[in-house]
């Protein structure tokens, strides 16, 4: 059973999960990404032993759920496929058990880890599906949360994507995570705050507030549909980060409706392929950011996605400090990312 602790200087939970480093890439250093270029060699695996491939449903934990146009369960014929982690950071069976070890603080490992399979095909990316596909992904995302959220145990659904090595990327093939939390995280605790301070002081959300400033600027903006704008934003930690936001104010992913689906796939879709076309396949991490659940609701908070290309390291200073050095203004991003 993996294990919480948390920090008592700055609140921050830490994951000691043993069974992450029996994975195959656990440890190993790869100094050159070439998340697309290396026909799975940097990864390890090959295509005919990806246990993420179409073929290969006996490599993975039997599947939780799957869009599918053919087949049962655990077998060829699918479109999106969702399954335990493998190695998960976190375990479904079990009580949390807070208990204090002297000073400390500690609960079980208690939580879901699971594997959103975002495409069959080995070769292609997020940036190269069809409306469609990308339809499906948002699909299991949106399905996957609105069914772990009724597990009272877990007060946060977090959903991410790691592309490319440097990117934490452990497997070639295209695929999303979700780790379903017993806790809220701090990052998100720290939004929240800010969010609220911003609400009691102009009785506004301020995520709103950004969106009304890009919409006046419109100097970063890279795509826009009825439902969601896509941007650079003004205060961008990374070169050419981009957040995809509704234009409506909702604080929860799993508040999505039905008609919202479709569009923020194709916009996530098309963020994602002027970043692979401006910058030739650049590793990346995007991240679901949305409020927290089961009696953690804060209706002041306003969901989104982070996407952040891996173009710089983060080093001493970063984490030493907290600031960020981002040598690419996002205005300039922008431009560049609407021409490409």
């Amino acid at each position: 059973m993996p294990e919480l602790r948390r920090d008592p200087i700055i609140g921050r939970w830490v994951i000691i999960a043993t069974e992450r480093a029996k994975r195959p890439s656990a440890f190993l250093s790869f100094p050159k990404d070439e998340a697309r270029r290396s026909g799975g060699k940097e990864y390890g695996e090959s295509v005919e032993r990806c246990p993420f491939c179409e073929g290969n449903e006996s490599l993975t934990p039997p599947e939780i759920t799957a869009d599918r146009t053919e087949g049962q369960p655990n077998s060829p014929g699918w479109t999106v496929r969702v399954v335990p982690n493998k190695y998960p950071a976190l375990e479904r069976e079990g009580n949390l058990e807070k208990k204090g070890v002297g000073i400390f603080d500690t609960m079980n490992g208690v939580g879901a880890h699971e594997v959103i399979i975002d495409i069959p095909e080995h070769s292609l990316d997020i940036a190269d599906i069809s409306d469609g596909q990308s339809e499906k992904i948002i699909k299991a995302y949106l399905g996957r949360s609105v069914e772990l959220k009724a597990d009272q145990r877990y007060k946060y659904i977090l959903i991410f994507r790691n592309y490319g090595r440097s990117a934490g990327a452990s497997l070639e093939h295209p695929h999303s995570q979700l780790i379903a939390l017993p806790i809220v995280p701090k990052r998100v605790n720290e939004e929240l705050h800010s969010s609220l301070e911003y609400f009691n002081c102009k009785d506004r959300c301020v995520f709103c507030d950004i969106l009304a400033q890009e919409a006046k600027d419109k100097e970063r903006i890279v795509e826009e549909n009825k439902f969601f704008i896509s941007f650079c934003p003004f205060v961008s930690r990374f070169p050419y980060e981009i957040w995809i936001m509704p234009k409506e104010h909702r604080f929860h992913f799993s508040g999505l409706k039905r008609e919202e689906i479709k569009p923020l796939g194709v916009i996530l879709r098309d963020s994602m392929k002027k970043l692979k076309k401006l910058l030739d396949n650049p590793p990346y991490n995007y991240i679901i950011h949305t409020a927290p659940i089961n009696g953690q609701e804060r209706d002041y908070y306003h969901w989104h996605i982070e996407i952040m290309p891996k173009l710089v390291n983060v080093a001493g200073f970063e984490w030493g400090s907290g600031f960020y050095v981002n040598p690419v203004p996002p205005e300039e991003a922008a431009n560049k990312l609407t021409k490409a």
